[in-house]
């Protein structure tokens, strides 16, 4: 596990896959920031099959949701974030089109800090319309409210548009293998 800093932060980030072993991706992802210098994995939700999102015309996504105690500040968790990515293939393409793993950061801090730069929005700018994000984030963090809408993240999740399409798929175990699928 890697190392922390004195000030630690508590984030939440959101990991998807939609491309070749994309149980596998999530499992690299997660191991990648268990062994990341200034991380510790707290949890993490269950694995949901998804519909995709934005650009429909691709194959349906894993998604989990993970809770991290982190001393990285915003701009090196998403550095950290993208280089997970890069290791595992992911490549510019389409927007939100197919991709072996995405990793979003989706809040930060106390929980209500608002991070507003050209590459990196806190509270994640979409994740309120997207059910994909919302329900893996609930099973974890159900009674976090979100800075922007002032609401938990269950209520949210409660009410998002497309909820039938996110769909349990199984869990992880310690080992960040899927102990049921």
């Amino acid at each position: 596990m890697g190392a922390l800093g004195k000030l630690q932060k508590t984030a939440f980030l959101g990991l998807g896959s939609n491309l070749g072993d994309r149980l596998g991706h999530l499992s690299l992802a997660l191991q990648a920031l268990n062994e990341s210098e200034g991380i510790k994995l707290v949890r993490w939700s269950s694995v949901y099959e998804t519909e995709p999102w934005g650009y429909t015309d691709q194959p349906r996504f894993l998604n989990c949701a993970v809770q991290v105690t982190t001393s990285l500040s915003p701009g090196q968790l998403l550095d950290l974030a993208k280089s997970i990515e890069v290791e595992q293939g992911r490549v510019v393409g389409i927007r939100y089109g197919p991709r072996p793993i995405d990793v979003d950061i989706l809040l930060v801090e106390d929980l209500d800090i608002v991070w507003d730069s050209p590459d990196l929005q806190i509270p994640h700018a979409h994740m309120c319309e997207r059910a994909f994000v919302l329900v893996p984030l609930a099973e974890i963090a159900s009674e976090v409210i979100h800075p922007g809408s002032k609401t938990s993240i269950g209520y949210l999740a409660s009410i998002v548009e497309g909820r039938a399409g996110v769909t349990l798929w199984g869990k992880f175990d310690e080992s960040y293998r899927t102990a049921s699928a």
